[in-house]
């Protein structure tokens, strides 16, 4: 029994967004939420002429059209496909009532929201799994739904660690917020300073390099705690995007292989990129196809550099997205087309619907 125990692989190691994939967890639809009102959605849906996405937030959180889920599911049962043919574990949270309002002790919601993004609570390091301090009230449970996949985990030698659950009381937020014009040489962000919060999806891997970004749901301090908890083994790098609407660094900069970044040319200043990626090859993202998706566009039309690597060269990227598709094949990659528009609405894509549990790799420095 010892020997075994000694020579057991542990199931979770990833360092960076490009060793070749073996086991990963893709999101579910059941129960999700359309977003409500609270002060973050506020301020982070794109622009929009449509008049539906208003009276989304005004309703408080309702669950999402049958219609919608349907569509959505089949893309998602395609990409699940696409993973297996390739060689790929696929995982799935368990199924957890979202509609379910809850409170504490200071606020109340209406309901939760949905596991269909672990990217966003969940920071993998290694052989660790960081839950991280979310902002965002009614994502307060949404860990629920992976609760049993981290505990198999664990006893097959994962770590697994929380970070200080946040109270998300009235002091995390900025009552008299105002949004942050484009090209703003400071920008403004709803999260305040109170106590750490922060989003994984904030953050992108480069081995011992981890790059991230403050939002309207990472602060400073969260940025803080992620690096003390990591120790002098890691540096982390902070970077400032332009988007009024910042809330996730995966449309904005992307690590595709060693030494190839894809970069959001309206986004991102290259002058002040961290210091490590001076020699890497800057890959600037084609504007993005325009979405069919016209009435309930809550993510960025950038999600086209949403894409998900299976290793160095193999990439998923959403099939409408000709001009992406073609610019990663002359940079050198293996484009695999997913159609997967129909997801956008439950604020995702490829990288944000999935959670790389294993990549078969070491940590490295690409400094």
């Amino acid at each position: 029994m010892q020997a075994a125990e000694e020579t057991q692989v542990c199931p979770v190691n990833s360092y960076n967004e490009w060793d070749p994939l073996e086991e990963v967890i893709v999101g579910r639809l059941e129960h999700a939420m359309l977003p409500d009102a609270q002060i973050i959605n506020k301020h982070t849906f794109p622009p929009s002429e449509s008049p539906v996405i208003d009276q989304i937030l005004a309703l408080g959180g309702v669950p999402y059209p049958t219609e919608m889920i349907e569509a959505a599911q089949e893309d998602l049962d395609q990409f699940i496909h696409i993973l297996e043919s390739e060689g790929i574990t696929v995982r799935r949270p368990d199924i957890v009532d979202y509609e379910t309002p809850f409170r504490t002790p200071a606020w109340k919601v209406p309901c939760g929201s949905s596991a269909t993004n672990p990217r966003d609570p969940f920071l993998v390091v290694g052989n660790e799994i960081i839950e991280t301090p979310m902002a965002d009230r009614s994502r307060y449970f949404e860990a629920w739904a992976y609760r049993s996949l981290f505990t198999e985990y664990f006893r097959q030698g994962a770590k697994w660690v929380a970070a200080p659950k946040p109270q998300l009381t009235d002091d995390q937020y900025h009552d008299d917020f105002q949004p942050s014009q484009y090209g703003d040489e400071e920008m403004k962000y709803v999260v305040a300073e109170f106590e750490p919060t922060f989003d994984a999806a904030d953050f992108v891997r480069c081995g011992t390099d981890i790059i991230g970004q403050k939002s309207h749901v990472t602060n400073g301090m969260g940025i803080l705690w992620l690096g003390r908890h990591l120790g002098d083994q890691y540096r982390i790098h902070v970077i400032q995007s332009r988007s009024p609407q910042a809330m996730h660094i995966d449309t904005t900069l992307m690590p595709l292989a060693p030494g190839k970044i894809l970069v959001n040319p309206e986004w991102v200043d290259t002058q002040k990129l961290p210091e490590f990626l001076r020699n890497w090859d800057l890959l600037m993202a084609p504007q993005p196809a325009l979405s069919e998706q016209k009435e309930l566009r809550l993510i960025s039309s950038w999600a086209n550099m949403n894409v998900l690597m299976l290793d160095e060269k193999r990439v998923i990227v959403e099939q409408r997205q000709e001009p992406m598709i073609r610019a990663l094949r002359d940079w050198g990659f293996e484009p695999i087309p997913c159609p997967f528009e129909n997801y956008y609405p439950f604020l995702g894509s490829f990288h944000c619907a999935t959670l790389d549990i294993r990549r078969k790799g070491t940590l490295q420095s690409y400094a």
